[in-house]
Formats: C-alpha cells, structure tokens, sequence
C-alpha cells in the first residue's frame, strides 16, 4: 500500500486499485527467473464507484469506463514513470516528418 490515508475515501475519487494476477506458482516456466519469483500484478487508476477504505477491496470506474475489482492502495496517485533520457537523434523526428508531409503535400498541390 502506498497510501497513508487512513480515514473512509468518498466516492468518485481518484485512486488506484492493486491485484495479483498470478502467485509466483502458478506464472508459465519459460520466463526468466527473476520473473518467476515474484506475483503478476496489476495496478489500474480509476475512480472510486463507493467509498472505501485503504486496504479494503473496492470497485472502480476507469477512464475508459470499465469497472474493475481490486484492493484500494493509493489516493490521488501520480503517474510516476518515465522513459528515460531523450535520444538525442530521435528529438526532432517529429518535426522532421511534419516537414516532409508539409513538403509532400504543397507538392501535390502544384
């Protein structure tokens, strides 16, 4: 559990619900071992269908409205992951490639 709230969480707030999906046993025995020993978990980010508390099991409403079970472990969590340094050679493909399409697009024209 991340979250240190202790007191009942209203409905309709912003949270996140944890499962195991998988105990250690039961995961396929063709993945790396460090994978094997631990659980498959899930952690979805919706909002609370009814107030609840840390720990206990509640339901969600995700932002693409499917409802989902699971134990409530964090109120108001954030979006804490990253992806790493940018690539220096990949930065300005965006632009790049919006020129090209621009480029390609006027040349149609004529």
């Amino acid at each position: 559990m991340r979250s240190k709230v202790k007191e009942t969480v209203k409905k309709g707030s912003w949270v996140e619900i944890y499962n195991i999906i998988l105990k250690p046993e039961d995961r396929a025995q063709n993945i790396p071992d460090d994978t094997k020993r631990v659980p498959l978990e899930m952690r979805v980010k919706g909002f609370l269908v009814s107030d609840g508390k840390v720990g206990e099991d509640v339901e969600i409403l995700t932002p693409a409205k499917r409802v989902i079970k699971g134990k409530l472990s964090d109120v108001n969590p954030v979006y804490d992951h990253g992806f790493g340094a940018p690539i220096p050679e990949l930065v300005n493909i965006g632009m790049e490639v919006k020129e090209i399409l621009k480029t390609s697009r006027d040349k149609r024209k004529e």
